[in-house]
């Protein structure tokens, strides 16, 4: 299989103008036989192809990190 981007959402990125976030699901992220990832994609500028910074996550992290950000939420 090809390596595939399946977005999944994208919102804009507070305090810039047209900065956003996109987040989607990768496949073979890492070439093939590799395990998909939801990736996280900060574009500063919403008009480029490629974001400034990403992070991928294998399905096995997801929880956790939703629930680290939910506490640096609480803490903002």
């Amino acid at each position: 299989m090809a390596h595939e981007v399946k977005e999944i959402a994208t919102m804009p990125l507070a305090g810039t103008n047209k900065g956003k976030i996109e987040v989607a699901v990768i496949t073979e992220p890492y070439g093939e036989g590799s395990a998909p990832v939801a990736s996280v994609g900060i574009f500063l500028n919403g008009e480029n192809a490629e974001p400034d910074w990403k992070v991928h996550i294998p399905k096995e992290n997801i929880r956790g990190v939703i629930e680290a950000l939910q506490k640096a939420a609480e803490e903002l």
